[in-house]
C-alpha cells in the first residue's frame, strides 16, 4: 500500500470532456453523472484512491459544480474527513490572482501555491469520464521501478465511433500512444486510426516538484495543454513511460456510450470485473428496500433501494426511488434517481434524468442505436 499523507496527492478533473455530453451535463458536470443505479462517476476514482490510501485528494472544479459539491459534501463517505490533507474542492476562483482556465496546465498553475505546501511525492492526476476500479499503488509502484519522469495508463481499444467522427476539436481532445518497449515515443492527439490502439486512460504519475517545474514554464509560455503542450514537445527529453491496465473500463464519450456502458453491468461477468478491485463508495441516501408490489414482473435488471415496482421492467437500471406503476412497461432503459413512469405508460430506450415523470398511458420509444435522453424535472 501506499504510505498515507507521505507518497501520493490526487488531483482530479471533474470538468474534462464534459462537451462529449451536452444533455447530461446541462445541470451538472462529467463527475457527478449518475452510473451503474446508485453511484456517480467519480465515486469509482475517488474510491480507488482511497483503496490506495491517497488521502489528499484535490478536485479542480471549472463550472456547474453545484450537484458535485453537494454530492461530495465533507468527504466522509471516502474517508476524506481529515486534519491534514483529506478533500479539498478548488473553484476556478478561490484565489485573486486564479484566472479561468481551458486545460490542465492553467488550472495547476493556478494551485502552485498549494503544491509547493504539501509533502507527498508524487501526484496522481485524473479525470473522471472513465470508469475503472484502478490500483494506484501499483501505477505507482512501476513509475518508481520503471524510473519514469511522467507515467500515463492506457488500455488498448479500437478508438469509438463518436471519437471517429470529430469534425474539430471543439469537444476537447484525445490520445493514443506509439510506444517503444513500454515507452512513449509518440503522442497522437485526436487520431483518426482503426483498430486497435494504446489509447491514453488521461490517469498520470509525476513527483510533484517535477511538476511544478513543468507547469510553471509551461505556464509562462502561455501553453495549456498537458499532453498536447507540455509531454509531446519533450518526449526524447523525458522518460514518459506507459503503465498498461487490463481491467474493465468503461469511457464514457457520447450518449450511446453512456446508456451501453450501463447496460453492460447487466451482464454479471461484467459487474464483478468492475467491482472486484473493491467497494465503491458513494453519498449514503437512507432508504427502504426497493418493494416489488403483487403483480409485477421484473427481468434482467440493476435496482437501487427505495424503488416501487407494480409494472414490469426488463433489462433496465434503475436508480434510487424511482417508481413503476401497475400496467406501466419499462424495457432497456435507464432510470435515474426519483423517475416515475405512470400506470400504463410504455417506456423503451429512453435515458430519463432525475425526477422526471411519464405520465399514465404515454409510449415513449428510442432505439438501441439512438436512446432518446429526457432533461430533468421534465413531465412528459
Amino acid at each position: 500500500m501506499v504510505n498515507s499523507n507521505t507518497s501520493a496527492l490526487g488531483i482530479v478533473f471533474p470538468n474534462s470532456y464534459d462537451a462529449l455530453v451536452p444533455d447530461l451535463v446541462n445541470v451538472r458536470l462529467m463527475a457527478s453523472i449518475p452510473f451503474a443505479s446508485r453511484y456517480r462517476l467519480i465515486d469509482f476514482i475517488l474510491s480507488s484512491m482511497s483503496h490506495c490510501d491517497i488521502d489528499n485528494i484535490s478536485v479542480m472544479v471549472n463550472n456547474n459544480y453545484h450537484s458535485l459539491m453537494d454530492h461530495l459534501g465533507s468527504g466522509r463517505e471516502w474517508d476524506l474527513v481529515r486534519k491534514n490533507g483529506g478533500l479539498h474542492i478548488f473553484p476556478p476562483f478561490m484565489e485573486k490572482s486564479a484566472k479561468p482556465y481551458i486545460g490542465r496546465v492553467g488550472a495547476l498553475a493556478n494551485i502552485l501555491d498549494f503544491l509547493r505546501d504539501e509533502r507527498e511525492k508524487y501526484v496522481v492526476i485524473t479525470d473522471t469520464n472513465i470508469v475503472a476500479n484502478i490500483d494506484f499503488s501499483d501505477m505507482i509502484r512501476f513509475h518508481i521501478e520503471s524510473g519514469a519522469d511522467v507515467t500515463i495508463a492506457y488500455n488498448e481499444q479500437r478508438l469509438p465511433e463518436s471519437l471517429l467522427k470529430y469534425q474539430s476539436n471543439d469537444l476537447g481532445y484525445y490520445y493514443t500512444f506509439g510506444l517503444e518497449k513500454g515507452r512513449i515515443r509518440k503522442i497522437y492527439v485526436n487520431a483518426k486510426d482503426t483498430g486497435v490502439q494504446n489509447f491514453s486512460m488521461n490517469m498520470f504519475v509525476v513527483e510533484r516538484e517535477l511538476l511544478i517545474d513543468l507547469i510553471n514554464t509551461a505556464f509562462v509560455r502561455g501553453q495549456e495543454y498537458f499532453e498536447r503542450d507540455v509531454l509531446l514537445p519533450q518526449l526524447d527529453k523525458l522518460n514518459v513511460q506507459a503503465y498498461k491496465y487490463e481491467g474493465y473500463i468503461a469511457r464514457i464519450c457520447d450518449m450511446k456510450s453512456y446508456f451501453d456502458e450501463n447496460m453492460k453491468l447487466l451482464d454479471d461477468y461484467n459487474l464483478d470485473a468492475l467491482f472486484s478491485g473493491g467497494p465503491i463508495y458513494t453519498k449514503i441516501r437512507d432508504d427502504n428496500p426497493t418493494r416489488y408490489i403483487e403483480g409485477a414482473k421484473v427481468q434482467n435488471v440493476m435496482v437501487a433501494d427505495g424503488c416501487v415496482i407494480e409494472g414490469e421492467v426488463e433489462n433496465s437500471i434503475l436508480f434510487r426511488g424511482v417508481k413503476v406503476a401497475k400496467g406501466a412497461k419499462v424495457k432497456n432503459s435507464i432510470l435515474m434517481q426519483d423517475a416515475v413512469v405512470e400506470a400504463g405508460a410504455q417506456v423503451e430506450y429512453l435515458v430519463m434524468d432525475k425526477n422526471v415523470t411519464i405520465t399514465a398511458g404515454k409510449d415513449m420509444k428510442g432505439t438501441s442505436t439512438y436512446p432518446v435522453y429526457i432533461g430533468k424535472f421534465q413531465t412528459v
